[in-house]
């Protein structure tokens, strides 16, 4: 029996920011961007929503709705998402 949304074909790295989509920019763990701001995450460019609590790694947690109208907002790591400098 075929399995659908299987956990196991989730590869860790797709849902990872990489500081080389958008040269100079910085790491929100490193510069805490403010509501409104535009950001940049695993899932493309957005406008940060709100900031939450703390995640398990110790950065906040940010709520962030993508450029993309159809896409729900979702919350990610400070430390997952780039921002301006």
């Amino acid at each position: 029996m075929a399995q659908f949304n299987s956990a196991s074909r989730l590869r860790p790295e797709a849902f990872r920011v990489r500081a080389e989509e958008r040269p100079g920019w910085i790491s929100a763990d490193d510069r805490l961007p403010a509501v409104g701001e535009p950001v940049f995450c695993a899932g493309g460019p957005g406008v940060l929503q709100a900031i939450a609590g703390k995640t398990g790694d110790g950065s906040r947690l940010l709520e962030i709705r993508l450029d993309d109208p159809k896409a729900k907002p979702f919350f990610a790591a400070a430390s997952n998402v780039l921002v301006a400098p």
